[in-house]
C-alpha cells in the first residue's frame, strides 16, 4: 500500500480545483471562471486499493499583486510548495497565451526538489497556444495530457503518481477527524467556501474580490433541519448594497443557490440564515 502527498501548481484558472474535485469524486474545492477563487491551499484525500493520495490544491500564482490579499495568496502558495511533497503536478492551460505569470510559475516549478509532472489540461481540443509550451516538456520528469472535467483521462497520471509514492503499512495510516474527504478544513470553513463560490459566480467582476464568507453557527434542529447562520463580509457599503439587491432580491438569490448546494453536499435539509455586513479589514483579520 502506498501513501503520499501530491501538490498542484499553476497560474489561476488552469483547472487545478476542477481536477481535484473530479479525481476525488466529490467537491472539496470551489470553482468559478474568475481568478482568486481558491484563496488557500486545500487538501483532499483520494483513496483506492493501491493506497491514498493527499492532493493539495494551491491558489494560482498571480503576476500583479497590488492588493494585500493577492500578495498573501502568493505567499501561501509558496509556503505550500516549500513543504514536503512526493510529486508536484504543474498544470498548464494551452488555450491561453504563455505570459509573465506563467514564467513566474515555471520559475517556482524549476526549484521544486520533488519529481514534477507537466500536466496539459486540454479544455476544448483546440490547444491554440500549445506550441508555446512544447519547449517545457523536456524539463520535467513526465508529461501528461488530461481533461480536468473527465476522470477517464486521469488513468496514466494516477499510475505514474502511485509508482513514486512510498510504501506504508495499513497500521501507519492515521485516520484523523476531518470533513471527509477534506483534510484541512472544518464544516464551517467548507460551507463558507460554498457560499463564497456563489458570490464569485453570481456577482460582477469587482465584488467577489472585496468579499468573503464566514459561518458562525451550525446546529441540527429537532426536526432534522440543519440551521446555518452565515455572513457575507465586504469592504464597503456600496458593495453591501449590491449584494443585498433591491428589496433583498440578490441576497435571497445567493442564499437560495448556496442552500441548495449545501443540502446536496450534506444530504440534509438546510435553513440558511445569510446576512451581509461591511468590514473594511476582513482581509487583515481572516487572512493574516
Amino acid at each position: 500500500m502506498r501513501e503520499g502527498t501530491v501538490l498542484l501548481l499553476g497560474r489561476p484558472n488552469v483547472g487545478k480545483s476542477t481536477f481535484v474535485n473530479n479525481v476525488i469524486g466529490q467537491k472539496v474545492a470551489i470553482t468559478s471562471p474568475k481568478p482568486q477563487t481558491t484563496r488557500m491551499p486545500i487538501q483532499g484525500l483520494y483513496e483506492e486499493e493501491r493506497g491514498r493520495i493527499i492532493f493539495t490544491d494551491t491558489p494560482g500564482i498571480f503576476d500583479k499583486t497590488t492588493d494585500p490579499l493577492s500578495k498573501k495568496i502568493n505567499i501561501q502558495t509558496l509556503q505550500a510548495v516549500n513543504k514536503e511533497a512526493h510529486v508536484v503536478l504543474y498544470i498548464i492551460d494551452p488555450t491561453r497565451n504563455r505570459d509573465y505569470e506563467e514564467a513566474k510559475v515555471l520559475g517556482i516549478a524549476r526549484r521544486v526538489k520533488a519529481p514534477v509532472f507537466l500536466v496539459i489540461n486540454n479544455k476544448d481540443d483546440k490547444m491554440k497556444f500549445l506550441p508555446q509550451y512544447k519547449y517545457m516538456e523536456e524539463e520535467f520528469d513526465k508529461v501528461f495530457t488530461i481533461t480536468a472535467e473527465n476522470v477517464k483521462t486521469f488513468t496514466d497520471l494516477l499510475d505514474a503518481i502511485f509508482e513514486l509514492l512510498p510504501e506504508v503499512t495499513k497500521s501507519a495510516i492515521k485516520d484523523e477527524e476531518h470533513v471527509y474527504p477534506l483534510l484541512n478544513m472544518d464544516s464551517k470553513g467548507f460551507i463558507a467556501e460554498l457560499i463564497r463560490e456563489k458570490v464569485f459566480i453570481m456577482m460582477g467582476e469587482e465584488i467577489p474580490y472585496t468579499t468573503t464568507a464566514v459561518v458562525h453557527e451550525i446546529k441540527e434542529r429537532k426536526n432534522g433541519v440543519m440551521y446555518i447562520k452565515a455572513q457575507i463580509l465586504t469592504t464597503s457599503d456600496r458593495y453591501k448594497k449590491m449584494l443585498i439587491g433591491k428589496g433583498g432580491r440578490k441576497i435571497k438569490e445567493l442564499g437560495s443557490y448556496a442552500r441548495k448546494e449545501i443540502a446536496l453536499t450534506t444530504n440534509k435539509k438546510v435553513y440558511l440564515d445569510l446576512t451581509v455586513s461591511t468590514d473594511a479589514h476582513w482581509q487583515d483579520v481572516l487572512y493574516s
